[in-house]
């Protein structure tokens, strides 16, 4: 956890550890954490080269402006525990625990990349270590997914609207994630392909300030979906993606709207809910078909026609060209996520590895129940 310090307080060496790092930089001159050396980023500043509030002395590092209005700096202050105050101060704690205790991570070091950790778990230093480590180790648990990802790779499946984001925001200040299983072709792709454009989707909106304090609302349509397509979300595809979500994401799903749902749905969230946090369990709503459940959840104002609101028909082309736009940015993003060749993904424990027993087991079942429910 944090300690509070005075603000007169001197920064320690330790403090200071990798304060000239950049994550979009070349690997020579990044801040990303690989194997420690004697010269190594997080080893080589000290207090005498410089200290954090001495921009010159740090002429490479990327200099953290906060873009968060008045109202959401309060915000993030009651609810993320977070100090504008301290802001640097907590960043440089967690910096100095990736390099103490994980320098092969291959991560990320920037003040930006790091706050995103930070705030997803309110400035709690040890949760969003371990966040840091389970982002990473899901990544490289799943080559299917995260292998070349990038906007052009999953294009097909933004053309065909399997995820998009409403233009407008929610009255509390949040996007709305709008998936569509019922456009999905299986024929056509496979679901990994479903959960690589969610995942960079997601990637998308963390890299916003206001994202990262407000979180995001999802809205799925199961309108159509059969038990064929359904079965495509096996044991294997349900514990990953939880996995993700809970706890190897840094963003904040405040409600998970269900609309449309087939009988077979209520058979899959029965079999999933016991894996699920309470807290993350108690954000998922039902609506049916039943729209003016959802307008309770959503406001008319946002959400297009199809869904009984007056925003005009549902446009995927906004999004679709916002993503494709930004390959360049996760290009030079995803290409310091990187797993160093002394370590491998077993090497950092994943939160929650001693439910996945439990969860494999209880998951078998789910294909017989499926059926049933159907």
């Amino acid at each position: 956890m944090r300690q509070e310090l005075s603000a007169e307080q001197p920064l320690s060496a330790g403090e200071v550890c990798m304060h000239t790092v950049r994550c979009f930089q070349p690997p020579a001159a990044t801040g990303c954490c690989h194997a420690m050396s004697g010269d190594s980023d997080c080893t080589r500043t000290s207090p005498s080269a410089g200290s954090p509030s001495d921009p010159e002395a740090l002429p490479d590092r990327p200099q953290y402006v906060c873009s968060l209005s008045a109202d959401l700096v309060t915000k993030a202050r009651e609810e993320l525990q977070e100090k504008p105050e301290w802001r640097l101060r907590d960043v440089q704690a967690l910096r100095d625990m990736v390099c103490k205790d994980y320098p092969s991570l291959g991560t990320c070091l920037d003040d930006a990349f790091l706050l995103r950790f930070l705030r997803a778990r309110k400035f709690d230093y040890d949760r969003a270590l371990q966040l840091l480590v389970n982002y990473h180790s899901c990544r490289r648990s799943w080559p299917e997914v995260f292998n070349n990802l990038k906007p052009s790779a999953i294009k097909p499946v933004l053309e065909s609207g399997f995820v998009t984001v409403l233009p407008r925001l929610d009255p509390e200040g949040r996007h709305v994630v709008c998936i569509r299983p019922d456009r999905w072709t299986p024929s056509h792709y496979p679901i990994t392909e479903n959960i690589r454009a969610i995942y960079l989707t997601l990637e998308k909106l963390i890299q916003s300030e206001e994202t990262q304090v407000n979180g995001i609302v999802i809205l799925a349509d199961y309108k159509g979906v059969s038990l064929s397509k359904a079965s495509h979300f096996g044991p294997f595809v349900a514990k990953k993606v939880i996995g993700i979500l809970q706890d190897g994401f840094p963003i904040r799903i405040k409600a998970v709207n269900i609309i449309n749902e087939p009988r077979i749905f209520k058979g899959i969230f029965a079999i999933i809910k016991p894996f699920l946090k309470e807290k993350i369990a108690n954000r998922f709503f039902l609506h049916g078909s039943d729209l003016n459940s959802l307008h309770q959840n959503i406001p008319p104002v946002i959400l297009p026609e199809e869904y009984g609101g007056t925003a005009g028909k549902l446009d995927i082309s906004a999004w679709n060209e916002l993503l494709l736009a930004s390959e360049e940015d996760f290009l030079h993003d995803f290409s310091q996520l990187v797993l160093p060749c002394d370590s491998s993904p077993h090497d950092m424990p994943v939160s929650g590895d001693a439910d996945e027993k439990q969860c494999d087991d209880s998951l078998r079942g789910m294909k017989p129940q499926l059926y049933y429910c159907y």
